[in-house]
């Protein structure tokens, strides 16, 4: 069932946001070669602590894991794509580091992701994160009354295509609200006037991921969360929650 949000409950949610927004920017901040993903997993925890919200990942555990994620933050290290955990794996230079982190705060959820490259940064990763981050804007700028989650999908798809990249099928964005994962489904690639009508009060979470080699293929390790690229090439990931208004989108996770 999808939600619609009153305004009262989008100012919550953009407070939530806002944790994550901190959290994200904190964790950033942290990432330096040497500094291991236990360690940003850690910093992440106390931005969220201090706000006096929760980490909605610790302990999740949706229907396609096998055990329930063990951390604050995911952190996936160049193949990985998304939900990658944090270990003692310790960065290194020119390593391109994917952050994911969630936040509950007063019932109501934020959900972001971040991208960038540690160190000293190779063109190729820079041109894959921008064009993520392009993807975003696109996906975003789609966020209208009287459109449709199509539009988002068409958005995100046709700028990763025509640089080149990979999407992975059957991971993309969601509703949120009271819930980290909420209806409906927001993919990273489909048709123009498909799917689910925007009307404001809707917040979803839009998340383009990109795979540098072009490919769409990807495996999960052997932790049963990571999603690793099938060819070894490095994957960017980014991601904002947006809620619909008369006015057009607003972005509820900026710090």
């Amino acid at each position: 069932m999808v939600e619609i949000k009153s305004a009262a409950a989008i100012e919550a949610m953009r407070e939530a946001g806002r944790v994550v927004g901190e959290a994200l920017a904190a964790t950033r901040a942290a990432a330096r070669p040497g500094v291991s993903l236990r360690e940003l997993d850690e910093v992440a925890a106390r931005v969220i602590r201090e706000a006096g919200a929760k980490p909605t990942f610790l302990d999740y555990l949706p229907s396609f894991a096998p055990v329930p994620y063990p951390a604050v933050i995911c952190a996936s290290v160049n193949d990985a794509i998304v939900h990658g955990i944090p270990d003692d794996y310790r960065l290194r230079d020119g390593d391109l580091l994917s952050i994911d982190c969630g936040a509950e705060l007063d019932g109501w959820t934020g959900d972001a992701a971040v991208s960038f490259t540690v160190g000293r940064a190779a063109d190729a990763d820079l041109r894959l994160i921008e064009t993520a981050e392009a993807a975003l804007a696109a996906g975003i700028a789609a966020v209208r009354t009287g459109a449709r989650i199509g539009d988002i999908a068409h958005a995100i798809g046709r700028t990763a295509r025509a640089a080149g990249y990979g999407i992975p099928q059957g991971f993309g964005g969601h509703g949120i609200g009271r819930r980290m994962h909420e209806d409906p489904d927001v993919p990273n690639e489909g048709r123009p006037g498909r799917g689910f009508p925007l009307r404001p009060g809707l917040v979803l979470a839009i998340e383009p991921m990109l795979l540098a080699g072009g490919l769409d293929g990807y495996h999960c390790a052997p932790d049963g969360w990571t999603l690793r690229t099938d060819d070894g090439s490095r994957a960017a990931h980014v991601e904002h929650t947006v809620a619909v208004t008369a006015d057009g989108p607003r972005i509820l996770t900026l710090p």
